[in-house]
């Protein structure tokens, strides 16, 4: 997995957004606003993504590579890091579970602005 790869897959759903909030180096995917993905552009180990409590669980039994969200709610972010463990079609379903996650806490408004 490559930080190119990665961003361009984020960009491709629909109504994604990137920015820095926090610093020059800390790249945020949004969807309706909220973030979906959190990374870092120099070192780019491991991607933040949101997730269901009790797979969360499960994913950091099963994986060296996926941690608890740093900096994060620990219930619900996972760190999962892109040279170990976890193979690049699981982690690309875990950005796309993120983004839906995401998407489903937005109003129904907004989903429907970006997703007719």
């Amino acid at each position: 997995m490559t930080l190119a790869y990665l961003r361009d897959y984020c960009l491709s759903k629909s109504g994604v957004t990137e920015d820095t909030p926090f610093d020059a180096n800390t790249l945020c995917f949004r969807v309706g606003g909220k973030i979906f993905a959190i990374t870092d552009l120099v070192d780019f180990e491991y991607i933040n993504l949101k997730c269901e409590p009790e797979y969360a669980l499960e994913l950091r039994e099963q994986y060296d590579g996926v941690r608890p969200g740093y900096h994060m709610n620990k219930k619900m972010w996972n760190s999962v890091y892109v040279s170990g463990d976890v193979p690049d079609p699981l982690i690309l379903d875990l950005v796309d579970r993120s983004y839906r996650l995401i998407f489903a806490s937005l109003p129904k408004k907004l989903q429907a602005e970006i997703n007719p």
